[in-house]
């Protein structure tokens, strides 16, 4: 203190963090150390290549949207929105407010808490048409995130070493988790209204595949919003197979120029599997989803999570309804739409003026992101790696292909950090197309 001029908590502080760091010890008693800094050995770990084998999947362990940024970098590749988009106070609040509630010291239910699972149940209720039977409480498994119930959905519902029917291209965590779980991925080929009924018929009938993965609302990469006549087609196409379709509404919170339209509100005969997560419209640190499913396959899929993870944290559970039923929710969930649509459009301007190389097929009604088109003959790879070098991280198409890649392509997020630098972002973008000709 005397040396620095520092007050006595700043000095608290610091001691606390280094001590957290792990380069300071408290002796009680006695005072406090600088740790001995001890030489590191040499570790060979040569043995668990044989011990690992191969490994099952192809994609990296961290897929390039999960990259850390440089802080002065344009960060594109993310696939998440902004913070500054989020609920941040109505979060903090909530789990504050969680953090003081039994939740805190409790096990929660292995499906969920139940009246998060009766928010999620009304929730695609209310687009329910009449005449059909909406979804109950006992319908919806609380997940950790939609990545873990994807895992559950595609280990119980398909099985290892079968089939399962995947847009193209689409979600590359649920390419991943496939992998992973042993599937053997079948590409749908999906276009600007969804994917050709022929097609998914016509893959039906040739793997005889019991389940069809796709994204009808906003899907990730592309945007694309299956059309409610298209909807309905594909449907009947699974129904007639006696399958399942695992729709994905990762982007229901993410609507800027259309509604969503779930499927699953079509169908109260049990062929729709339906994931929804929160963590992108109320905050990442939310790791909350939910898993909407009827009849006895409800039950395998909720066997499986309960094997895997036990249950979700009840914290976590609480903090999430808090936000959702705040009468502040509804009003984040529309200025949200406003801001996102701005940056889109923000983006969507920068690009068209500043980087021609880069086609925009189609502007998304929702979601997150951009699905931009290159030159044939693109280096895709390279033309990542030298975005990044001048400052611009976006995230290579390859990764949303469960096959063969259909072209050049990268992706966008436009509701990332810094919409004032979209301009400078679209010329070190056509820059860099500029370098591979």
């Amino acid at each position: 203190m005397a040396q620095y001029g520092a007050s006595p908590v700043t000095v608290q502080k610091a001691m606390h963090a280094l001590n957290a760091l792990g380069l300071v010890e408290t002796r009680p008693g006695v005072g406090t150390f600088v740790r001995a800094v001890r030489a590191p050995r040499a570790v060979d770990f040569g043995w668990q290549t044989a011990a690992l084998g191969s490994p099952q999947a192809r994609l990296p362990a961290v897929s390039s949207t999960q990259r850390s940024a440089a802080p002065d970098a344009i960060s594109l590749h993310s696939g998440y929105p902004d913070r500054d988009l989020l609920p941040g106070r109505m979060v903090r609040a909530a789990l504050a407010r969680a953090a003081k509630s039994e939740a805190a010291l409790t096990r929660s239910p292995v499906r969920g808490t139940p009246e998060l699972q009766a928010w999620f149940a009304a929730e695609l209720g209310e687009t329910a048409p009449a005449g059909a039977a909406a979804p109950t409480a006992r319908d919806v498994m609380i997940v950790s995130g939609s990545q873990s119930g994807l895992g559950s959905v595609f280990r119980a519902v398909v099985g290892r070493g079968r089939p399962l029917l995947i847009e193209s291209p689409t979600y590359w965590g649920a390419i991943l988790g496939a992998e992973q779980a042993g599937l053997e991925l079948v590409p749908v080929p999906s276009g600007p209204e969804g994917p050709d009924p022929e097609e998914l018929d016509r893959a039906f009938r040739q793997t005889g595949a019991r389940a069809f993965y796709a994204q009808p609302t906003f899907a990730n990469p592309t945007g694309v919003q299956w059309t409610p006549s298209r909807g309905r087609e594909l449907l009947e196409v699974v129904r007639g197979h006696g399958a399942f379709l695992i729709e994905d509404d990762w982007a229901h919170d993410l609507a800027i120029d259309a509604d969503p339209a779930p499927l699953a509100a079509l169908d109260d005969s049990g062929h729709v599997i339906y994931l929804r997560s929160l963590t992108k419209s109320a905050s990442p640190a939310l790791r909350v989803a939910a898993v909407v499913a009827r009849g006895p396959v409800r039950d395998r899929i909720a066997a499986d999570q309960g094997s895997e993870a036990m249950y979700v944290s009840g914290v976590l559970q609480a903090a999430a309804l808090d936000v959702v039923t705040q009468p502040g929710w509804r009003n984040h969930l529309r200025a949200f739409r406003n801001q996102v649509r701005l940056r889109r459009d923000l983006l969507v301007d920068a690009l068209r003026e500043h980087a021609p190389g880069a086609a925009l097929e189609r502007v998304p009604a929702g979601g997150l992101n951009l699905w931009l088109r290159l030159p044939e003959g693109t280096d895709v790879e390279r033309l990542v790696r030298d975005c990044e070098s001048r400052g611009l991280l976006i995230a290579p198409g390859t990764e949303w292909f469960p096959a063969e890649p259909a072209g050049p392509y990268v992706r966008v997020n436009f509701a990332g950090p810094a919409p004032d630098r979209f301009p400078e972002a679209a010329r070190l973008l056509q820059a860099a197309l500029e370098e591979q000709d």
